[in-house]
């Protein structure tokens, strides 16, 4: 015998369901199968997980319904996770005029069921120019001008396909990397320090620091300048925006300035605020900070001092408080411990979305609760830990000797779980150095320099998944 609710009460039983669980109820009856795939409940889920999520996006997926988009980008982030190494094509790009380290994704996620989208990574050179590469076959996609100025900073916004450069005269430059002149160009007072490309809920900008202090709030695609604002006494070196870009901290490695956290708003709505609306942290040499994934609020930051050194994490909650026409924001300390029984510091973090943190020393990748209970270590000897690379899916740990070990968070559970080992063809050069290792759904690369100066671009791009 059938059991039949009314609609709206069943509907908000479902609404509290994960996807798991959605899809299980769908197989009970028909009418159950109907509410459970209603777009309401899967768009609410897609938003959870991936934050922008509108009508524009099923467009660009070529999706119908929401439980087609988020069953298929499930599977599309869990393919490199079934991998093996041998799925893997190792590439390297020789890039003899040098890089300045800088190179990011300028490319969406890539594999679908279909077959498999490119994957494209945008670079800087040391003979001015910014270029773009198709990851999976090697080659230059774009390449700007030989600029007038050497190029001192870049970021990318991947959705929008854009890129942004600040040269050592403070001229800030928008490309859509299609085209070879600039989309937009602007200026700032003094040197820039910091420079982020995000989309908001208003509209997407740049964030750009200078040596005074001064945040510059840029719009694009014209770099139109929405505000100017003194943030901090000398520059800062940190820009960390929440995942939906309702908070940004800003910080320097520095014992008398602390990080301070503004409501993003406060930068871009300057008829509703008189001024920018912020808190400071009270935490001193801040080396690194990471807002917990899918959640808004939440942000975790490290840092280092004494002699010896000890390594210590604070997670805070950020809270808008409003009293009447007021509003003001607060940092509420939920969690600090400190790595005092480590003989070595720890050098990069990152946090799960279960409050995790991993953090590496040069021999080992240690896991804890955001309270300092210690859960989990892998060790690394003799092989030294380098880099390490922390997203909501993946974390990746960079060798000394190049090689890469790709970690899967665990859906449910608190713990990482090893997938797999890449490693590269060659011996790195004796005074190589690795800049940096990162990922999408579709590659990983990481920048490698010699003692020459000379450059290579190393990827290892995934095979089409059955």
């Amino acid at each position: 015998m059938e059991i039949h609710l009314p609609s709206l009460p069943m509907m908000k039983i479902l609404s509290y369901l994960d996807a798991y669980s959605l899809l299980q109820v769908a197989q009970v009856n028909k009418n159950w199968n109907e509410l459970a795939s209603s777009d309401v409940l899967w768009r609410k889920l897609c938003q959870k997980r991936w934050l922008y999520c509108d009508i524009d996006t099923l467009q660009l997926q070529g999706k119908e319904t929401w439980k087609q988009f988020f069953v298929d980008r499930i599977w599309q982030e869990h393919a490199k996770f079934r991998a093996k190494p041998n799925d893997f094509t190792h590439k390297e790009i020789a890039l003899k005029c040098g890089l300045f380290g800088y190179a990011y994704y300028i490319s969406g996620c890539g594999l679908t069921r279909k077959g498999q989208d490119k994957s494209v990574v945008c670079m800087v050179s040391s003979k001015n120019t910014i270029s773009t590469w198709d990851v999976h076959k090697s080659v230059i996609t774009w390449k700007s001008p030989v600029q007038p100025a050497s190029i001192k900073l870049l970021t990318t916004l991947p959705e929008m396909h854009i890129a942004v450069t600040v040269d050592i005269q403070s001229t800030i430059k928008l490309w859509d990397c299609h085209n070879r002149e600039a989309l937009a160009t602007n200026n700032l007072k003094s040197p820039c320090t910091s420079l982020k490309a995000v989309i908001t809920k208003d509209d997407p900008i740049v964030l750009a620091g200078d040596t005074l202090g001064n945040l510059y709030i840029f719009r694009i695609p014209d770099l139109h300048l929405i505000s100017t604002v003194n943030v901090l006494p000398y520059g800062f070196d940190g820009i960390y925006c929440s995942p939906q870009k309702k908070w940004v901290l800003l910080s320097k490695k520095h014992p008398y300035i602390l990080p301070k956290v503004f409501y993003m708003n406060s930068f871009l709505r300057t008829s509703e605020f008189s001024a920018p609306v912020s808190t400071v942290l009270k935490l001193s040499l801040c080396e690194r900070a990471f807002w917990t994934p899918r959640r808004e609020d939440r942000i975790t930051l490290m840092s280092r001092s004494g002699f010896p050194q000890f390594t210590k994490f604070e997670t805070y909650d950020m809270k808008l408080e409003e009293f009447g026409d007021k509003r003001i924001v607060k940092g509420h300390l939920v969690a600090s411990f400190e790595l005092q029984y480590h003989k070595e510091n720890s050098k990069w973090f990152g946090v799960s979305d279960k409050d995790v943190i991993v953090c590496s020393t040069e021999s080992s990748l240690l896991l804890f609760d955001i309270n300092g209970l210690h859960l989990k270590t892998f060790q690394y000897c003799p092989e030294m830990i380098v880099r390490l690379s922390v997203d909501p899916l993946h974390v990746i740990v960079v060798c000394n000797n190049g090689s890469l070990d790709v970690y899967a968070w665990e859906e449910r559970s608190l713990l990482l779980r090893k997938c797999y080992r890449l490693h590269i063809d060659r011996p790195l050069p004796l005074y190589g150095f690795i800049y940096k290792a990162i990922c999408d759904d579709v590659s990983i690369i990481q920048l490698i320099t010699d003692e020459l100066s000379l450059s290579s671009l190393i990827a290892y791009a995934l095979n089409i998944c059955s």
